[in-house]
């Protein structure tokens, strides 16, 4: 069985205030016994999607992954400074959470929100 979560809002801000980079994370926890693998596909207002990123996350273990860390097979980044959704799928259950640190300015800002399951 597939399963997927919406990410309707993600921004990756190119400001930091230096000490904190700014970055977002798609935090997943399994809790299975057996290792996960997440793909993700970003999507755009305004181009293609990216597609072909992938983490594992080993059994009963957590895993944050970074956006500003993240490259697909092709060696492509996600682009900072523009509005995307992700779509995240697994063939294991888990539990994804979407978290936005914005450094931008010097009173930082910190996001968080849980995954949209859709099935």
């Amino acid at each position: 069985m597939r399963h997927e979560w919406l990410i309707s809002d993600a921004y990756w801000h190119s400001r930091s205030n230096g000490v904190f980079p700014s970055h977002e994370s798609v935090c997943v926890l399994n809790r299975t016994d057996k290792t996960a693998r997440v793909f993700l596909t970003l999507y755009f207002e305004d181009r293609e999607k990216l597609t072909d990123f992938s983490a594992e996350i080993p059994a009963e273990r957590t895993k944050h992954i970074r956006i500003d860390k993240l490259k697909n097979e092709r060696g492509e980044t996600p682009p900072k400074d523009v509005p995307y959704a992700i779509l995240a799928e697994s063939d294991t259950d888990l539990a994804v959470q979407y978290t936005r640190l914005d450094t931008s300015q010097a009173e930082m800002a910190l996001m968080t929100a849980f995954a949209y399951k859709v099935k």
